[in-house]
């Protein structure tokens, strides 16, 4: 189990390195994070809905994405609530129940997922959420050290060195656990290192001294095209002046923006997430990503300025994208007669003449169909409860009733359309520009390798797997 001492120290990132490091070495691999909160997601082949983390690390370990891979995946929607997703399928009436008390509704799901994984495996690589040391929420601990005791996972935890603070950190989560909990500690791990390792002197064996814990990783900071963590796909780009500006709308809901990942990693294009409305300014394309909650974000475009600055840019004739969410608030109106975000009715932006309607139950598929008229076959992934219909002047932009477009106005409901090499070519083309990089999951793949590599150099794994084959 990889566990981390804050957010963002790299566990996702570890967990498909080692995915992939012992799927390399022969192994029968699954990964596993008990609860995930995140809005981004996707759909195993099954239309289960899972955290996106896991299904890269379903690749790494060269497996098909499971459901049990990631049991809860929760998605927040306000503040102070989240949607419950338990074994792939959105449970609404999970959602209202009090965070403190879910604990006895998931943790029997969490229990059964992970031992039907470790029988279907030689080895099962845990990830953690957040720190392990939050001694406020242990006693509804799902996804920390009451997953690793349950199965006896050797435990490894990493400091993210490049914020600072590392050894403080190590040592501060070492002693918020308990006597059962070290005992399944086998080593540290210095993750994001940049410099020359000389500087850390023998700072390693202080921390032994205090613990009886071996460092057994100094792992330097690698650039990849995979995402890290949730955050990853915000890391902004500078702006350069001589390149095509793809500009994409941060609303305070955004969902499945890691889907841009292909996007960012383009040399012929700069690739902007823009706060403030001015940003659009000079913007050669717009995309609207995604929404957990289409009502609030249309508010927000329209209170911010953000509405009035893109029916400007409709009209000069900018290229504008909505995917999902995106594509709602681009129509006319988003009727919710259940209630699925709350609103009853909200009108759109009115870009598009569509009419929507959310449905109680959620759509969640893996997706092939063709861009209208070119015929270019796309694949993707579908979550959605709006369910969409076009008026006048609305031609398909995607096969059946997937996307819809007006001049130069699109929206789609799939997911993952820049992972397609030969869509992210013909958008790049309408801005002047050749894509250079081929299909996308080529490259997380071998990236994959590079990355499994690059643990194998920098960790003691003869440790490591003594640890855990002893």
């Amino acid at each position: 189990m990889i566990q981390g001492c804050t957010s963002d120290a790299g566990k996702s990132y570890l967990t498909a390195g080692f995915c992939r490091l012992y799927a390399n070495r022969g192994l029968s691999v699954a990964p596993f994070k008990a609860q995930n909160m995140s809005n981004n997601a996707g759909v195993t082949p099954e239309g289960g809905e899972m955290g996106r983390a896991q299904l890269l690390q379903a690749q790494a370990a060269r497996v098909t994405p499971d459901v049990r891979m990631n049991p809860v995946l929760l998605k927040p929607e306000a503040d102070t609530r989240s949607q419950v997703v338990l074994l792939g399928e959105a449970r609404r009436d999970l959602s209202e129940v009090p965070w403190l008390e879910r604990k006895k509704y998931l943790w029997e799901s969490v229990k059964t997922s992970l031992h039907a994984l470790k029988s279907d495996h030689d080895l099962v690589i845990m990830e953690g959420a957040g720190s392990p040391a939050e001694v406020n929420l242990k006693a509804g601990d799902i996804v920390n050290m009451r997953v690793a005791k349950e199965v006896d996972a050797a435990v490894l935890l990493t400091s993210d060195i490049d914020r600072g603070g590392s050894f403080a950190h190590l040592l501060g989560t070492w002693h918020c656990f308990d006597e059962n909990e070290r005992a399944l500690l086998i080593g540290f791990l210095l993750n994001k290192f940049r410099g020359d390792p000389a500087l850390l002197g023998n700072a390693m064996d202080w921390l032994e001294a205090r613990t009886n814990i071996p460092t057994l990783g100094i792992i330097p900071m690698l650039r990849l095209p995979l995402p890290e963590e949730d955050a990853f796909s915000l890391t902004p780009q500078s702006q350069q002046a001589d390149k095509p500006r793809i500009a994409i709308v941060m609303t305070p809901y955004i969902s499945n923006f890691d889907e841009f990942d292909a996007l960012l990693h383009e040399d012929e294009i700069t690739v902007q997430f823009v706060k403030e409305p001015a940003e659009l300014t000079g913007a050669d394309a717009v995309i609207l990503a995604g929404s957990k909650q289409v009502a609030h974000d249309l508010e927000y475009l329209k209170t911010s300025g953000f509405a009035a600055k893109l029916h400007n840019l409709a009209e000069r004739g900018v290229f504008i994208l909505g995917i999902c969410g995106g594509l709602q608030m681009l129509g006319r109106t988003v009727a919710d007669p259940h209630g699925v975000e709350g609103a009853a009715l909200v009108q759109g932006l009115g870009l598009l003449e569509l009419k929507t309607k959310m449905a109680q139950q959620k759509t969640t598929r893996q997706t092939e169909t063709r861009l209208v008229p070119s015929g270019l076959k796309v694949s993707g992934y579908e979550i959605h409860h709006g369910q969409t219909v076009a008026g006048s002047g609305v031609q398909s932009y995607l096969e059946d009733n997937l996307g819809f477009i007006s001049g130069n106005v699109a929206g789609v409901y799939v997911h993952g359309l820049f992972d397609n090499a030969s869509y992210r070519a013909q958008v790049l083309k309408q801005l002047g520009v050749s894509a250079q990089s081929g299909d996308w999951q080529v490259q997380v793949d071998a990236s994959l390798d590079v990355l499994a590599g690059h643990l194998e150099t920098h960790c003691n794994m003869d440790a490591i797997d003594k640890a855990l084959f002893g």
